[in-house]
């Protein structure tokens, strides 16, 4: 139990009784664990986790946590549970009971209703030998020693410890499935961590209009193009094939090196051998590429080397794959 009134001395004795904690879980990992894992695997239904109060949060966030690497899952707040919401329980689901004592009067209403509908019943509980415990088909122990509370009420490390049960339970069904990461990209397409998996090249360049001149187009209008595709760069294109690329850095070398520019043209300042990418190209390897040659701009073609724009640096930068 905590009792202090240095507020760096409570974070750090929250933090490690948390651990303690944690670390103490791994001699609960027993045989009903692993036939909880494999019946989850095995079942053609989906997994119910329920719970009261505390729990209750923690069985949703595991909810969650399960829908996100392969195994559907449904979140059922206990109460609601015993007041109408028990139809969301089909014959094939598993159903995944969370209780620090499981002892409460929802948790003792709950149990009897399931057992009828003849569904199988995982607890989640610190109480093993509790009636929540003692009536379920298995029984994963969450036991912590105390809570972070000074008074030993409020649910902290115990919620902690659930949580981490469930996230064991997700992670052994997730290796169970060969979940990769493309099959982490279906499940998480929106935000900065579903672009990373599946947003490719081809969906970032349709907004730049392309830059091109010739290699015998003069300095000048190469300047003038650069500057009105606003890329920073321009593809020098012959025959229909990039033979080169003009950046802006290349533009200034120029400029340092010659008094006269009137009779210089692309192919006198362009880089011979510039860094061309695929449209199909995942925009986490255009990324890369241009991190591993501390470059801005890449040059992208399809699947027949035409030239079809330019990638920059921004473009993944705006779109949050930075």
């Amino acid at each position: 139990m905590i009792k202090s009134n240095n507020i760096i001395e409570i974070a750090k004795q929250t933090i490690e009784l948390g651990g303690k904690a944690i670390a103490n879980l791994a001699n609960f990992i027993d045989n009903d664990f692993e036939n909880t894992v494999n019946f989850i695997f095995n079942s053609s239904g989906r997994v119910i986790i329920t719970g009261i109060g505390k729990s209750a949060i923690i069985a949703n966030k595991i909810s969650a946590t399960m829908n996100s690497t392969g195994t559907p899952a449904i979140f059922m707040h206990a109460a609601d549970a015993i007041h109408g919401d028990l139809g969301n329980i089909q014959p094939e689901d598993t159903v995944i009971c969370i209780s620090k004592s499981g002892n409460t009067p929802e948790i003792k209403a709950l149990v009897p209703l399931i057992q009828s509908y003849k569904n199988t019943l995982i607890a989640i509980t610190g109480n093993p030998d509790s009636f929540l415990g003692k009536n379920a088909d298995f029984t994963l122990n969450s036991f912590v020693e105390k809570e972070a509370c000074p008074n030993n009420l409020a649910p902290t490390t115990s919620t902690t410890a659930q949580m981490v049960i469930g996230d064991a339970l997700a992670m052994c069904l997730l290796n169970l499935r060969n979940f990769s990461s493309k099959d982490f990209a279906k499940y998480h397409p929106g935000g900065a961590l579903g672009k990373r998996l599946h947003l490719k090249v081809s969906a970032l360049i349709t907004t730049n209009e392309p830059a091109i001149v010739k290699p015998s187009t003069k300095v000048k209008d190469v300047i003038v193009e650069i500057s009105n595709k606003r890329m920073g760069a321009t593809a020098v294109i012959e025959k229909n094939k990039i033979v080169g690329m003009v950046t802006d850095g290349d533009i200034r070398r120029m400029l340092e090196n010659n008094d006269s520019i009137a009779s210089l043209t692309a192919k006198d300042i362009m880089t011979i051998d510039p860094k061309i990418i695929d449209t199909n190209t995942m925009a986490i390897d255009a990324l890369k590429t241009l991190e591993n040659h501390e470059i801005t701009q890449l040059l992208v073609q399809d699947k027949t080397k035409t030239y079809v724009g330019i990638i920059h640096l921004h473009d993944l930068i705006k779109e949050g794959i930075l």
